[in-house]
């Protein structure tokens, strides 16, 4: 029997048409307590009900499901049909450029992602059995003649794992890397441990910065897990997130529906760290949990004061981490700054396929060289890193 005739996949616009369990155990990962947050069902479908990613905001969903002749789900790709590329953070906007100055067309295109979320994670889903190759393949190529039926410019799978990466470069994707920051935890029983691996001067400069924020008046932190995060709260932290985000893009992409969305439905997923002063929430991040990893997302505060920024988003995180002995800390996107702070080079990996022969020619040049450049000063950032030569 031909692959044609044993699987068909079947092209949803909305999360709502497909069963969240099926869905959620394409994801389970035995070897963490829970699986990587932001594939959910809960998750996803919180972007699109709260309208933060929906057809509204340019996020047209063409999720591509893979099924056996009894309709069973066996492997998964969440899709979007999209007319820009805000919200990525795999910029390609050159690209696009330089396509459309050519007289192509570059939008629509389909982008492989979890929206506003710059965190690598499964994209390519498909469970734990012993077929993931060969759903990883017809997913690929589902993809293509999904662009094929919409006659879109490319396709662009983001913040996926090496191993769905490599798999990619075999069915024509160009590959792309790119640099995280990450922190990793090596056992440590407390945050001093982990400053003793550190250099005598970064060491002080992290005290420095701890005592600063420690030092602001009537200040105190807290860790506030899901399910003791009350609407006030999220109101409160809301507004922080709505201040960092019109400085940073113009236009908070998510929300206060998303955060009431997934406080209700994943709250074992949500860590909030916040910042009070004299009784007053001043400060907040909040951060994910999931494939033993504590991903920290979004910031804001109501005042400004000096090392309060360094304080919640990475020395409480990795507090967080320490007492919870979870294995690393991922901050987001971006930030050399991170890497005295204890968060080294990690790489990033995206997958592109493009339609033109002309453009992927000249994207697939451009790529060469930028692969080496990414890998070149991950090197010269490693060596020049916090920690104490042995």
């Amino acid at each position: 029997m031909s692959s044609a005739e044993q699987f068909k996949i079947q092209i949803i616009p909305s999360f709502k048409d497909v069963n969240a369990a099926d869905w959620d155990q394409l994801i389970a990962n035995g070897s963490s307590a829970h699986p990587n947050p932001f594939v959910t069902h809960a998750y996803l479908s919180a972007l699109e009900e709260s309208g933060s990613a929906c057809v509204e905001t340019g996020w047209l969903g063409q999720h591509l499901l893979l099924q056996d002749k009894e309709d069973r789900l066996l492997a998964a790709l969440p899709c979007y049909l999209k007319n820009h590329s805000q919200g990525e953070y795999v910029f390609d906007h050159g690209w696009a450029d330089a396509f459309e100055r050519a007289g192509g067309r570059y939008y629509p295109k389909l982008q492989c992602s979890i929206p506003f979320t710059p965190a690598t994670g499964p994209r390519l889903l498909t469970g734990s059995g012993k077929n993931s190759n060969e759903y990883r393949a017809i997913l690929a190529n589902g993809l293509k003649q999904l662009c094929t039926r919409h006659k879109v410019s490319s396709a662009h799978i983001t913040f996926l794992p090496q191993d769905d990466w490599q798999a990619l470069g075999q069915h024509d994707f160009l590959l792309r890397i790119d640099q995280q920051f990450h922190w990793q935890n090596s056992g440590y029983e407390h945050f001093s441990n982990f400053l003793e691996t550190l250099s005598s001067r970064k060491r002080k400069n992290i005290r420095k910065e701890r005592e600063a924020a420690a030092a602001i008046e009537g200040i105190e932190f807290e860790w506030i897990e899901g399910g003791d995060i009350t609407q006030k709260i999220w109101d409160v932290f809301y507004e922080f997130y709505l201040d960092t985000g019109s400085r940073k893009w113009g236009r908070p992409y998510l929300t206060r529906e998303f955060y009431s969305l997934i406080g209700k439905n994943m709250p074992q997923q949500i860590v909030l760290i916040m910042a009070k002063r004299n009784g007053v929430y001043i400060a907040g991040a909040i951060n994910f949990i999931g494939d033993n990893c504590l991903f920290g997302r979004h910031w804001g505060c109501s005042e400004f004061h000096p090392a309060l920024h360094f304080e919640i988003c990475y020395y409480q995180a990795i507090e967080y981490a320490i007492s919870h002995k979870i294995g690393r800390v991922e901050a987001g996107a971006q930030g050399e700054h991170k890497l005295a702070r204890g968060y080294m080079p990690v790489t990033t990996h995206s997958a592109h396929w493009i339609e033109n022969p002309g453009l992927k020619d000249a994207v697939a040049n451009y790529l060469r060289s930028e692969r080496e450049h990414v890998k070149m000063e991950s090197k010269l950032l490693a060596a020049h890193g916090p920690f104490r030569k042995t």
